[in-house]
């Protein structure tokens, strides 16, 4: 394996990161304008709405930042966890698994208490909620305390087994304890400068530093979304950094390696990541769109009796349901029979609800009927 480049963390300098802001004052001047103009928006929820556009955010939030690394969660599993642990009406719905518990506990403790400082045990939390068995795969892996590097250095590497390429090499595990005390120290102290270029400097240091095993990359986003919730002034997340961040992977990746070699100057890094955050809070409007019109939806309908099977199918068809809704897939979510499905079906057209769909197929599929 070839070593690429020269490291910032091997930099006299390190870790002293300077930038010039004239280069992107623009940007941070919008993403901050957008910001706000989200956060006023929200005020004017009410409070099942906010929950409601709040709950599918950290949904959004929780499992893309997963996927990000090569790792899907259930959404139905995550939302129940979110739900339940936010004490929401749909809380417990479903049972979910560990993984899916680590990861909802760790990104609700850095929004919810995102004015707590960072410590060392706090990211110890974090990072043993992540493996809660201790491995990461079949790999059994240190966890809840810095890499120890056994068997050499930590490398981030691409390529198959031979042709392997080298894109980042951390700083070696002897130096972990004083890198993440001189960190910490920062985080928890600096004030000097705008809390969304922070966000963007933390995320770049922390991977730079990549202190644990495994787990680097989705805590560094955890740690940015504190510091964001800290700029919004608000525990209450209604964007997310880490879906815009799967849609830009490879540009993320690209910045990140780009970054973490040469000089400290890192005014490219914080222009793509202002770049990406106001692509987030843009695409934020879509989903706030779903959440209203869900809402639009149970008012129009507040008066008409509905079960709480078919409630619960409507839900799922609001939620953007995957694929044909047919009756034997109605019969399978709600656990019933095929005859009770049918019936369910029927009921919701005579009530102007559900209707066939046009497109149809070797079986009937129903859709909802959305008047615009």
């Amino acid at each position: 394996m070839q070593r690429m480049g020269f490291y910032i963390h091997e930099n006299e300098q390190w870790p002293n990161f300077y930038w010039n802001i004239d280069l992107f004052i623009n940007q941070l001047s919008e993403a901050r304008n957008l910001q706000g103009r989200l956060m006023g928006k929200m005020e004017s929820y009410g409070f099942d709405l906010k929950n409601e556009a709040l709950l599918d955010n950290l949904i959004l939030d929780v499992v893309k930042s997963a996927e990000i690394e090569g790792e899907f969660l259930n959404p139905t599993q995550v939302r129940s966890s979110i739900a339940t642990k936010l004490g929401m009406e749909n809380a417990g719905i479903v049972a979910s698994n560990r993984n899916v518990e680590g990861m909802v506990e760790m990104m609700l403790d850095a929004t919810q208490n995102c004015f707590e400082p960072l410590i060392k045990e706090r990211l110890f939390d974090w990072n043993a909620s992540l493996f809660p068995t201790g491995r990461s795969g079949i790999s059994k892996i240190v966890v809840a305390d810095w890499r120890k590097d056994i068997k050499g250095p930590m490398y981030v590497i691409s390529g198959s087994i031979g042709k392997e390429k080298i894109h980042f090499e951390a700083p070696k595990a002897v130096l972990i304890e004083a890198e993440m005390q001189q960190f910490l120290k920062w985080l928890n102290t600096e004030n000097e400068i705008d809390l969304v270029i922070k966000a963007a400097v933390a995320h770049l240091w922390f991977l730079t530093i990549h202190p644990f095993q495994d787990g680097n990359g989705r805590i560094s986003r955890a740690i940015s979304d504190m510091i964001l919730a800290q700029s919004d002034n608000s525990t209450q997340r209604f964007y997310s950094m880490s879906a815009q961040i799967m849609l830009e992977r490879k540009q993320y990746y690209d910045n990140l390696e780009q970054a973490q070699k040469g000089d400290l100057d890192i005014t490219t890094w914080i222009k793509w990541y202002l770049n990406c955050l106001i692509n987030a809070l843009k695409s934020t409007e879509t989903n706030l769109m779903k959440v209203l019109s869900k809402a639009e939806f149970w008012n129009k309908h507040a008066k008409t009796i509905i079960s709480e099977r078919q409630k619960k199918l409507i839900n799922k068809m609001l939620d953007n349901f995957e694929g044909n809704l047919t009756s034997s897939k109605w019969a399978k979510i709600a656990q019933c029979s095929k005859d009770s499905a049918i019936r369910d079906i029927n009921d919701l057209i005579a009530k102007e609800i559900l209707q066939k769909a046009e497109a149809g197929g070797r079986s009937t599929n129903y859709e909802l009927r959305i008047s615009h």
